[in-house]
């Protein structure tokens, strides 16, 4: 017989209630969510703007990544979940103060949109007419004068569910790390940060390549500012904030936080930005991919540590 003594009402195993329950496929789900509305809002915006046969890159070759990470992203939010068949239910009732809501509606409009997208350039991927499929291309006819509407929709639609990554987490209150409104605009800035990454490596000009260097740059540097505001903000709150921001700061996940996420996938990507804004010849991917990785551990630094921090007190 194994005697136990209880000194404390809370955090008793098996007792008390845990939020440890979510795991890698919602990590990746936030990455992929995030990437893909940075790369919908910068399409956007350049076709709004009438710049889109400038910068090929950025609209016809880079878009063809939101659709697939958009699935990808669902399937992995619909692996996790305990009753999967029941996704449906989600769809049934719109609820304004639930994060969760707002995200499976956004993704419902924003998910076929970015397929049409894609769509409306088939003529431009299967370039010998010989090879395309007659109802595709027949589709394709009537998607095409609209593209420029669709990219007025996803503007706004892109920033939301860019917002809603970080706000899916700011939402649960009893988790300390989480709780603070920060999250919304931090996830936002690093898709977008992601997004111009994926856009450099699939980049057709020197010019368009030189544009989102700079433009990633400057994200690099509000996210910075961002995470520096979410630190201070965490160190001058109450106990059990602090104990959540030792985890970063200090603790177990220090050298994932500030070694992969802060040095390998903010500063040094920034330096090599730098380097290249002033003239020097640097290889784009390195910066590109360095971002991409430090935006997916981000994720799931934040998922992970998040969920260890309670209200003790």
């Amino acid at each position: 017989m194994q005697e136990e003594l209880f000194i404390s009402g809370r955090n008793i195993p098996n007792i008390d209630p845990s939020l440890q329950i979510w795991h890698w496929p919602i990590s990746v789900y936030l990455f992929l969510g995030g990437l893909a509305a940075g790369i919908l809002f910068f399409s956007s915006v350049i076709t709004v703007m009438g710049k889109d046969r400038e910068f090929e890159g950025t609209v016809k070759y880079a878009t063809l990544v939101p659709p697939i990470a958009l699935s990808l992203g669902l399937l992995a939010l619909v692996y996790d979940l305990t009753h999967p068949l029941y996704t449906w239910q989600l769809y049934m009732t719109i609820r304004l103060e639930s994060p969760m809501s707002w995200g499976a509606w956004v993704l419902l409009v924003v998910t076929p949109l970015s397929f049409l997208w894609v769509l409306s350039y088939y003529s431009d991927y299967v370039k010998n007419p010989s090879k395309r499929i007659g109802f595709v291309t027949r589709l394709e006819e009537r998607v095409r004068p609209y593209r420029r509407q669709m990219a007025y929709a996803l503007i706004p639609l892109s920033v939301i569910l860019g917002v809603y990554t970080g706000i899916l987490l700011s939402a649960f209150n009893a988790r300390p790390l989480w709780n603070n409104a920060i999250l919304g605009p931090l996830f936002l800035t690093s898709g977008l940060s992601t997004g111009a990454a994926t856009i450099i490596l699939l980049s057709k000009s020197t010019a368009e390549r030189h544009l989102f260097t700079r433009i990633d740059l400057a994200l690099i540097v509000l996210e910075l500012g961002l995470i520096i505001h979410m630190i201070m903000g965490m160190y001058a709150g109450s106990q059990v904030q602090l104990e959540a921001m030792h985890l970063l700061v200090g603790g177990e996940f220090t050298l994932m936080f500030f070694g992969f996420v802060i040095i390998l996938g903010l500063l040094v990507p920034a330096l090599i930005e730098v380097m290249e804004v002033f003239g020097k010849k640097v290889p784009a991917i390195i910066p590109a991919l360095l971002v991409l990785l430090g935006g997916l551990i981000f994720r799931f630094v934040m998922v992970e540590a998040g969920q260890i921090t309670r209200y003790l007190y």
